[in-house]
């Protein structure tokens, strides 16, 4: 007799007890959060460094870094004098809510005004896991290849945020803006899309534009004075 055991079901509900739980916290705390997801070498830490940089003065940001080895970005985090938390895998493609749970507590929340989670550079696990956050950004860059929503429509279908990074290699790389515009239409037509260079700047007040107007509607919802 042949026995079939499901184990994804399983490993899904446990991680949303966790996330849920991360989510508690981040609103009472009024903690605006975003789970930063790409491939490896997209651009995703250049990007956020920009991000930080732009917003640091106005708002308390502190980052989880999830990597597999390492704490090379945590390590270029802080040094932008801003609270950083590394997680090493040790293998594993993705950060799970009980991994983001157990750094919680290095940070002083109630101080915290925009917790960014960067992820293990992955397009395919970390799409399953919600961490608790309040929004998935996805990430991809010109020299990836248009091709990728396609390939890897999970993520992008998920995501409440897309960003197409490099923008400034359009014309030395063979991506189809045309194509990545209309695939996205397709998958996800409610995603909030920015085209941006993380090195020249082109495109980021936008995102930043759109980043703090949600952190004010959010702050705003849980009664925090934005004046």
């Amino acid at each position: 007799m042949n026995k079939h055991i499901t184990l994804g079901h399983n490993v899904l509900k446990h991680n949303m007890e966790y996330a849920d739980k991360n989510r508690s916290r981040f609103q009472e705390n009024n903690v605006y959060t975003l789970n930063l997801i790409s491939s490896p070498g997209s651009g995703k830490t250049t990007f956020l460094e920009k991000t930080i940089g732009q917003l640091k003065d106005d708002l308390e940001i502190g980052v989880i870094e999830g990597d597999i080895a390492t704490t090379i970005d945590a390590e270029r985090i802080a040094s932008m004098n801003v609270k950083a938390v590394q997680i090493n895998t040790h293998g594993a493609c993705h950060l799970d809510a009980k991994m983001v749970e157990e750094v919680l507590t290095h940070f002083s929340l109630e101080d915290t005004d925009l917790l960014v989670v960067e992820n293990v550079g992955n397009l395919v696990c970390p799409a399953e896991f919600d961490l608790g956050e309040h929004a998935k950004i996805v990430i991809l860059s010109t020299t990836e290849g248009s091709e990728k929503v396609q390939k890897y429509p999970n993520v992008f279908a998920q995501a409440d945020v897309i960003i197409l990074n490099k923008i400034d290699l359009l014309p030395y790389v063979s991506f189809e803006l045309s194509r990545f515009r209309s695939d996205i239409q397709q998958i996800n037509p409610d995603a909030t899309v920015f085209e941006v260079s993380s090195i020249n700047g082109l495109g980021m007040g936008r995102w930043t534009k759109w980043l703090t107007e949600n952190w004010v509607e959010h702050t705003q919802i849980k009664g925090f004075d934005w004046t």
